[in-house]
């Protein structure tokens, strides 16, 4: 069987959601997003549009009655040697917001399957599924899933004359100048609102509070928490396993959303312990770091894990 066979085969056939649209979820949603927006509260509320396939998940228990095909074009390619896959994109179509009570079916088939791509990674397929959701009879949404699966290219032994590949440096234009300029100060700065004494990271030219131009800086503490964060396994770059700290950002390695004593947050590395070590709500302590390499001199903000390696 070729592997274009697989294309229209079911993975999921008149699956119910485990839960109808219901308010906790929709709030812890907007909760960890920070999104505000009154139409995800109040008696005629709606659920944020995203959200469509976190009604359609099985948990950790699962949904029971999975199709075979996908599993089986899965192991299919895996025997071709493509045995690792990387999520490439999703694509999401609203039809009509959902609102708490409605309870939810879909529908899961193998929508393609490419030919042959060779891509950075390496070679293999992009296979692509697509989600049906439904409120009774009605289309409500798609949701559409790309993986590459791919047999992993071998690395080559870096020629040892090989010039040393510089750091990707931060990106700094009028309005964020100040900050990295407290950095390479080993001050870590804040946009203080002058108008309403709003603190607000990133930068930004105006107050998104009140729309004020003028403001001054706060200096933070540098005491904070990890709110959340990413584990990176690639790409990998070179500069970074050639780096003093190469320990930290070789890869993997762990990113944060750091939230400060101050109330804002800012992402940064997360460091002073093993990146699978890292979790949400762990306290850290800003560092400065100073980085030297071809490209010249330059500091950068890292938290450390309270306790962590020295």
């Amino acid at each position: 069987m070729s592997l274009k066979a697989y294309e229209g085969r079911a993975t999921a056939v008149g699956r119910a959601g485990k839960d109808p649209v219901n308010e906790p979820m929709i709030r812890h949603w907007c909760e960890a997003l920070g999104d505000t927006n009154p139409a995800y509260s109040g008696a005629d509320a709606i659920a944020p549009p995203t959200m469509l396939q976190a009604w359609t998940m099985g948990g950790l228990s699962g949904h029971t009655g999975r199709s075979q095909a996908y599993d089986d074009l899965l192991t299919r390619l895996d025997e071709a040697g493509c045995t690792s896959v990387v999520a490439t994109d999703c694509e999401q179509e609203y039809l009509r917001p959902l609102r708490p009570g409605d309870e939810i079916t879909f529908d899961a088939v193998i929508e393609s399957v490419s030919d042959r791509k060779t891509t950075k990674l390496g070679t293999g397929y992009f296979v692509t599924t697509r989600m049906d959701v439904r409120v009774g009879p009605d289309l409500v949404g798609t949701h559409r899933f790309r993986i590459l699966k791919y047999a992993p290219l071998r690395k080559t032994p870096t020629a040892p004359t090989a010039p040393k590949a510089p750091r990707p440096r931060p990106v700094i234009n009028r309005d964020n100048a100040g900050f990295w300029e407290g950095v390479d100060r080993h001050r870590l700065l804040i946009q203080r609102c002058t108008g309403c004494s709003t603190l607000r990271f990133p930068w930004l030219p105006g107050c998104n509070a009140c729309g004020g131009l003028d403001w001054d800086t706060a200096e933070a503490s540098g005491e904070g928490t990890v709110y959340s964060y990413v584990v990176v396994h690639h790409p990998p770059f070179p500069a970074f396993a050639e780096s003093a700290h190469a320990a930290d950002v070789a890869g993997p390695y762990a990113v944060g959303l750091i939230e400060l004593a101050e109330g804002v947050r800012m992402i940064s590395n997360v460091v002073g312990v093993p990146y699978d070590k890292v979790r949400i709500g762990l306290p850290v302590r800003l560092e400065f770091r100073r980085h030297e390499d071809p490209g010249g001199s330059f500091v950068l903000p890292v938290f450390r894990v309270h306790g962590g390696e020295v």
